[in-house]
């Protein structure tokens, strides 16, 4: 499965993407993403991005950017972890329209993200 959530803790979740992603992948965990929501309301998500290859397609691609979107003001904090030169150029993209406070950290920072996610 290339999108990969761990919702167990109440406030906050942690999803590993992999390979290359596509339309459908992206759509079902962007149901996925809705229920959580609904059952918790805003969120903190740590996305591990260390072995993200990207989208399959421009239609994943796409359907990021409307994920994106329409999630962002659900997302009260966001840690990164991994993240390349091309990804971070596509968060800085973003950035003005994010709601969430945005933070990146290194493929081996993985207790660094955690530990800033979920502090106060």
């Amino acid at each position: 499965m290339p999108i990969q959530t761990d919702g167990s803790a109440a406030d906050h979740m942690v999803v590993r993407a992999t390979g290359k992603l596509t339309k459908e992948d992206i759509i079902q965990f962007s149901k996925d993403f809705d229920l959580f929501v609904t059952d918790r309301g805003r969120l903190r998500v740590l996305f591990d991005v260390t072995e993200l290859e990207g989208w399959g397609s421009g239609a994943a691609l796409w359907q990021e950017v409307k994920f994106d979107f329409k999630h962002l003001s659900n997302i009260d904090r966001l840690a990164t972890v991994g993240a390349k030169k091309w990804q971070l150029a596509l968060e800085t993209a973003i950035k003005p329209f994010a709601h969430p406070t945005m933070r990146d950290f290194g493929a081996s920072d993985m207790q660094a993200a955690h530990d800033w996610l979920v502090s106060k």
